[in-house]
């Protein structure tokens, strides 16, 4: 286990259906790596010295998995209780690390949060699997006033409004975090230029479009519809907004994702 600094680009491919729940019905600092969005994969990612890393508040621990697949178990050193498989819950597992976000770090075991159902799963597993990164950023999502603030180290550095789930299909709210980044085919489409997909799943739908209703963030072909209680779970924002976050503040898989109900 190692916690240490990484600068890459990491490529996924161009995939629309990796986002499930989010159409309307008439989504020391260490820092892990940035992910961009390609049809290619990338090549092998470049490791930076980095200055050993402190305790903060404001730091989030990012576990990278070091094949395609983790052994979890239900208490620290227990027996394997089951394996999250990247095939399984990532788009495109050749081309996008499984990451998890940690919760608890001990020296023989990590607790993380896991991208199955129900929401808010964790489990336990061995250091010996993973690499660890921090990230200062952080997203709170607020049904109530239909924002989304982006946070680095604390401090709260943009403010987006976005749309959110209907009463009968709602964004549900708990601890999350970004497991993929996706480029869309056409940016002009109904999901944008771009889409993060979250660890965490509708709670009313078990699939949509013959996929697994996942939650997500993404861009619209409807403007019309940010501040209002619309999607089939999904967290929406304007084109040029997502466009910020992806290209501008450049969010590292594993970013925690907070939705305050």
């Amino acid at each position: 286990m190692r916690l240490r600094g990484l600068r890459a680009a990491v490529g996924t491919l161009v995939v629309l259906a990796a986002l499930t729940a989010c159409t309307q019905s008439a989504e020391p600092t260490s820092q892990a790596p940035s992910p961009t969005p390609s049809a290619t994969a990338s090549d092998t990612p470049t490791i930076e010295a980095s200055p050993q890393p402190t305790a903060d508040e404001f730091v989030s621990t990012v576990a990278y998995v070091k094949g395609q697949e983790i052994k979890v178990s239900d208490t620290p050193g227990g027996d394997t209780t089951m394996t999250v498989k990247a095939t399984d819950v990532l788009t495109v597992p050749d081309q996008t690390p499984l990451v998890l976000l940690t919760k608890t770090i001990q020296a023989d075991a990590i607790e993380v949060y896991l991208p199955i159902r129900p929401n808010g799963s964790t489990g336990w597993i061995d250091p010996a699997d993973v690499d660890l990164y921090e990230t200062t950023f952080q997203l709170d999502v607020y049904h109530a006033d239909h924002t989304m603030t982006l946070s680095q180290e604390g401090v709260v550095v943009a403010t987006y409004p976005i749309a959110t789930g209907q009463d009968e299909m709602p964004t549900p709210g708990g601890v999350y975090f970004i497991r993929e980044l996706l480029a869309q085919p056409d940016p002009n489409g109904a999901y944008g230029p771009y889409a993060y997909g979250l660890s965490g799943y509708s709670p009313v739908l078990d699939t949509y479009k013959d996929g697994d209703a996942v939650i997500g963030i993404h861009g619209t072909n409807d403007p019309s519809s940010i501040g209002k209680d619309i999607s089939h779970g999904c967290i929406r924002m304007h084109n040029a907004d997502i466009t910020e976050l992806v290209q501008t503040w450049q969010l590292p898989l594993g970013v925690p994702v907070y939705i305050h109900e």
